[in-house]
């Protein structure tokens, strides 16, 4: 259930992430008459997620980018990442009959027919055990290395993530330096006296900076909680993969 409640999370941040603009600008357009006549009375302009759009100047296309591949990270790793995905606990009884049997070539097709983080791992352990040969020393340097492989490979789509939260706030400053640079060349071109000619430039400047933040701090923060979920995935893997190697020693031993 914690689990569940957590996926939950991430997904509804980082669509919050992605729509949150869309729908406040759906908003706006839903009550735009009214909206409309208050700010014509007022004097006041409503922006819509287009106009928006269009002021925040390029960056905004990076900056889009970098959203739709933290979504689609997020929901790649909630599918990838699950427990029973990385542990298939769903084999432990198969894989103790066959090792208590001392039939390590029925083992070794139940993991290659069932690749997860615990049955690759596993293979590989077992694939340092001949008939006449047990060295618990070599089948655990074996498991070592690739227990090693498989974090590398896991890891990859998770540090994604911390990249994208890196560099959309950089992108989002990118943008606010672009649109102070073209305001202060406004300034110098004698727009002092004109705010409309340093509205969009502000406007950019503003816009970017908080498109990257928007992005970014969702990203992060599934990044730790992939992270942190993974870890200790790994650790009952490598518990996991200790008892089966038990089992067999003790079938061994009788």
């Amino acid at each position: 259930m914690k689990k569940i409640r957590l996926n939950v999370f991430i997904v509804a941040a980082v669509l919050l992430m992605a729509a949150g603009s869309l729908v406040e600008a759906r908003a706006q357009s839903g009550t735009a008459a009214a909206i409309q006549a208050q700010s014509s009375a007022a004097g006041v302009k409503t922006v819509t997620f287009a106009e928006m759009w269009r002021v925040g100047g390029w960056c905004m296309w990076p900056l889009g980018l970098c959203s739709v591949a933290a979504m689609y990270f997020v929901i790649r790793n909630i599918i990838m990442l699950r427990t029973k995905n990385l542990l298939r606990s769903d084999l432990k009884s198969e894989i103790e009959t066959f090792l208590a049997r001392r039939d390590l070539k029925g083992v070794r097709e139940v993991c290659q027919n069932n690749p997860s983080l615990m049955t690759s791992v596993l293979d590989a352990g077992l694939e340092r055990i001949s008939e006449n040969d047990f060295d618990p020393a070599h089948v655990m340097e074996a498991i070592e290395e690739a227990g090693n492989e498989q974090m590398v490979t896991y890891m990859k789509p998770i540090n994604y993530l911390s990249m994208i939260g890196s560099v959309a706030p950089m992108l989002g400053l990118l943008g606010t330096v672009s649109g102070m640079i073209k305001a202060f060349a406004n300034i110098s071109a004698g727009g002092m006296g004109k705010p409309e000619l340093l509205a969009g430039n502000i406007g950019e400047a503003l816009i970017t900076t908080a498109a990257g933040l928007i992005i970014a701090i969702p990203a992060m923060t599934a990044y730790f909680i992939f992270k942190n979920n993974f870890i200790k995935n790994m650790s009952t893997m490598g518990r996991m993969v200790g008892h089966f190697m038990n089992v067999y020693r003790n079938s061994v031993s009788r």
